[in-house]
């Protein structure tokens, strides 16, 4: 049976896995790239995490606990998922650091996926959880304004609205929510060992400068009457007729709405696709790890002929999807780039109509778009 590099590197993933199932878990469906990352290299820092992972794992089972928490606070940055999560919360509960245990462990179970092969690993870090956030307090932080920082005794912890809970060591603590257009707003909030406090903040848009009158000098005076920009100067010749200056042309904007909105679409096809590869992928795994737990394999098990088929083709539709994925995120950076230089481009001498038709075109062997018009 013939695979794919992409397939081979799915299944020795879910292999290296299997090594150590009180730390390892499967990797969820990764969040979507931030801005100014493309899928090159997010996949570049979801490898290294990996990686890392690996590292942190063998570590882990040597009873090196603070150099395994060390490669998964790197892997943490490079890469925050579920699995990464689940092992950091693991680990700073040996090192009985409850509040980063909570942390970490509150995210891993909120993300936590539906797969059967991790589905063992809940109760644990459910437990680990529990005995954790009764040594901490936890804050519930809500903000007026979508986007701003919040900040927990002047660091930040997230922007609003924050998904979960903030833990934080017993005691007074300074919450502050600041975004660039709104003033900033503060609270001191007390939380006692064990208990959950909240902090609420309303922020109120930044007042407007008032503007200086016209007439007035820099030096705060008024100029006189009949000195404008435009009066002549004494001892000199009164400046001969100005030529009007044509009024530039009007530019129409309709393709740079239709360009920006088929990038939208674009961009969402890929997030859309690499969450579909993800979920393929991790099918993947729980289907080799069915037939490993059965005692089988595929290259010298022919019992598990038809295991091995589903597996193969479950490896080859993530494959697909992930190039789909790619060429959406392409096709998205290629409009956006349109888009810009349009918007930008100097105004051409006459307006001509503008028509653009943007179809989105499904074939065999990926996705594409068709734009027909001219402008």
């Amino acid at each position: 049976m013939m695979m794919t590099s992409r397939s081979l590197a799915v299944l020795l993933t879910v292999a290296t896995l299997m090594a150590a199932p009180d730390i390892a878990a499967a990797q969820p469906a990764a969040p979507p790239a931030a801005p100014g990352t493309g899928p090159a290299s997010a996949a570049d820092a979801a490898k290294r995490a990996e990686a890392l992972v690996d590292k942190a794992k063998s570590l882990y089972l040597e009873g090196k606990y603070q150099e395994a928490e060390a490669a998964l606070l790197v892997a943490w940055e490079l890469n925050p998922t579920f699995d990464v999560a689940y092992n950091l919360g693991n680990t700073e509960y040996k090192l009985q650091k409850h509040r980063e245990a909570a942390q970490y462990l509150s995210f891993a179970l909120r993300n936590w996926p539906l797969l059967k092969t991790v589905a063992k690993l809940k109760p644990r870090a459910e437990q680990w959880l529990a005995e954790s956030r009764a040594q901490v307090g936890a804050l519930k932080v809500s903000v007026t304004v979508a986007g701003a920082d919040v900040l927990v005794d002047g660091k930040i912890v997230g922007r609003a609205p924050l998904e979960g809970e903030v833990f934080v060591d017993p005691g007074e603590h300074q919450v502050e929510a600041r975004h660039l257009d709104y003033e900033p707003a503060s609270q001191t909030v007390g939380v006692a060992k064990g208990g959950t406090a909240e902090a609420k903040l309303a922020i109120t848009p930044v007042k407007a400068k008032p503007q200086a009158s016209a007439g007035a000098t820099p030096d705060g005076g008024t100029s006189a009457p009949g000195a404008g920009a435009g009066a002549p100067v004494m001892g000199q010749p009164p400046a001969g007729p100005v030529e009007p200056q044509p009024l530039p042309e009007k530019r129409s904007w309709v393709p740079v709405i239709a360009l920006g909105a088929a990038s939208a679409v674009g961009l969402g096809v890929g997030i859309g696709m690499t969450v579909a590869s993800n979920s393929a992928n991790s099918e993947a795994r729980a289907q080799r790890d069915q037939i490993f737990a059965a005692g089988g394999g595929c290259l010298a098990s022919p019992s598990f002929t038809e295991r091995c088929s589903e597996l193969h083709d479950s490896s080859e539709r993530a494959g697909l999807l992930g190039d789909i994925a790619l060429g959406s995120y392409i096709a998205s950076g290629v409009l956006a780039t349109a888009a810009l230089t349009y918007a930008l481009w100097p105004a051409p001498r006459a307006e001509r109509s503008t028509a653009l038709v943007v179809l989105p075109e499904l074939r065999g062997d990926g996705f594409g778009l068709v734009m027909a018009g001219a402008w």
